[in-house]
C-alpha cells in the first residue's frame, strides 16, 4: 500500500526531519522583529529548496512592518491543487534561544522556543511533499504558504490567505494538534483584540476631589460589565488582560486604557458584543470612552466539505495504526479565514506536543512520523 510505503520511508528519514527542526527553531523569528523575520524566512526558502528544489513558481509579498510572506508551488500529477499554510513567526523575542536552546530529552521529547508552535508543523509539510516526490506518487500541486505576521492576527496575509483558498481542493493547516492524543482542530473560536481608552478630569485628590472625575474609577466600573458579556454556554469569553492609568496616588485619573481579549464560537456573537461595546458609558458624564481595535478572526465552524476532509484524514490514519481524533479549540489560527468562506480545510496537522506560547512547550519526536505520513496521504488523495 502506498501509505506504508510512505510511513515506512518517513521512519527511515526521522534522524534527518530531526535535524531540520532543530535548524528551523534555531533561526530565531519573533513576530515583532522584522529583521529577524527576513532573515528567517530567507533561511527557510533555501532549506525547502535544498528539500524539494526550486518551485515551479514563487511569489513573494511584503508584509510592511510585519514578515513577509512567501508562496512557493510546486507542480504535482494532476490538476488539483493544494493549498498548506504555515506561519514561520513565533511569540518569542530575540535572545530567548540563548537562555532555552533547541533540546531533546531521554524520553524523546523536543523543545525549544516554537517547536510546537509551529516549525514543526513547517517541517512536516515540506517533508511530506518530499516523500511523495521520493516515492513518485500521485500528488496534486502543492501551494505552500508561508507566513510572518500569524501570531499577531495575520494584519498582512489575511487577504492572500483568502485569496489563495479559492478554488483549492483543500486548505491544510499545518498548526500543532491538541492534546496527548494529538487531535486535530475542526472547531476554532475567533477572536477580537480591543482597547478602550478613558478620559476623565484630572484635580488634586486632597485639595479638590469633587473637581475631578477620575478615568480610573469609571474604568474599573466598565471592566466588570465588559467582563459580564461573556456566555460560557455559547463559549464566548472577554478578558480584560491589561490595565493601565493615571498619574500618581494623589492625582484624579484624568486617563486610563485597558486591552481586551474576546473569544466567540458563534458567529453571531460578534453583532452582541460589538453593540453591547458601542453602549458602554460611565456613571460620570463628563468622563468619555473611546473603543478601538476589532475581530481579528472569525470563529471556524465545520461545513460539509471540510466535514469530509476530517473524514478523509481518519480513514488515512487508520490506514496507518492510529486513531484520529477532532476537537475544539479556543486558540485561532488562519485556517478560520477559510473556513469563514465555507471552504475545505482542516486545520491541527503539525506536531503532537505541549505548550505553546509557554517554557514547556515540546514536541513528542515518536509521533514525527505518523503525522507527516498523514499530510503526505491527505495530498495523494486530493490528486483526483
Amino acid at each position: 500500500m502506498s501509505l506504508h510505503r510512505i510511513q515506512s520511508l518517513a521512519r527511515t528519514a526521522l534522524p534527518e526531519m530531526t535535524d531540520d527542526l532543530r535548524a528551523l527553531v534555531e533561526l530565531e523569528t519573533p513576530s515583532d522583529d522584522k529583521e529577524l523575520l527576513t532573515a528567517g524566512l530567507a533561511a527557510i526558502e533555501e532549506w525547502t529548496r535544498r528539500r524539494l528544489g526550486p518551485p515551479d513558481e514563487r511569489r513573494h509579498h511584503d508584509g510592511g512592518p510585519h514578515g513577509d510572506m512567501l508562496e512557493l508551488l510546486y507542480e504535482g500529477t494532476s490538476p488539483e491543487t493544494v493549498l498548506i499554510l504555515c506561519h514561520y513567526d513565533t511569540v518569542w523575542p530575540a535572545g530567548t534561544l540563548a537562555e532555552w536552546p533547541f533540546r531533546i530529552s531521554e524520553d524523546g521529547r523536543a523543545s525549544g522556543p516554537g517547536v510546537f508552535d509551529m516549525k514543526c508543523g513547517l517541517m512536516q509539510a515540506v517533508w511530506a511533499l518530499r516523500l511523495l516526490r521520493e516515492l513518485d506518487l500521485p500528488r496534486p500541486a502543492v501551494r505552500l504558504f508561508l507566513n510572518g505576521d500569524e501570531e499577531i492576527g495575520s494584519p498582512a496575509s489575511q487577504p492572500h490567505v483568502e485569496r489563495l483558498s479559492e478554488g483549492v481542493a483543500a486548505t491544510l493547516v499545518c498548526e500543532a494538534s491538541a492534546g496527548p492524543e494529538g487531535a486535530l482542530k475542526t472547531r476554532r473560536k475567533g477572536g477580537g483584540i480591543f482597547e478602550l481608552t478613558v478620559e476623565g478630569v484630572e484635580a488634586h485628590a486632597g485639595l479638590e476631589p469633587e473637581r475631578g472625575a477620575s478615568a480610573v474609577h469609571a474604568l474599573a466600573e466598565l471592566v466588570t460589565r465588559m467582563a459580564g458579556l461573556g456566555d460560557p454556554e455559547l463559549g464566548t469569553t472577554v478578558n480584560v488582560g491589561v490595565i493601565s492609568g493615571g498619574t500618581g496616588r494623589n492625582v484624579v485619573a484624568g486617563r486610563a486604557r485597558c486591552g481586551i481579549d474576546v473569544r466567540i464560537a458563534v458567529p453571531a456573537e460578534t453583532a452582541r458584543v460589538d453593540a453591547a461595546f458601542a453602549a458602554l458609558r460611565p456613571s460620570d458624564p463628563r468622563v468619555s470612552v473611546t473603543l478601538t481595535g476589532g475581530w481579528s478572526r472569525p470563529p471556524m465552524v465545520p461545513n460539509p466539505a471540510s466535514q469530509l476532509l476530517f473524514k478523509q484524514a481518519q480513514a488515512i490514519a487508520a490506514e496507518l495504526g492510529w486513531t484520529a481524533r477532532e476537537t475544539s479549540v479556543g486558540g485561532a489560527s488562519d485556517g478560520n479565514f477559510v473556513a469563514a468562506l465555507g471552504r475545505p480545510v482542516l486545520d491541527g496537522l503539525g506536531a503532537v506536543g505541549d505548550g505553546a506560547h509557554a517554557r514547556h512547550e515540546h514536541v513528542v519526536l515518536e509521533h514525527l512520523t505518523d503525522r507527516t505520513a498523514l499530510i503526505a496521504g491527505l495530498l495523494t488523495a486530493s490528486s483526483g
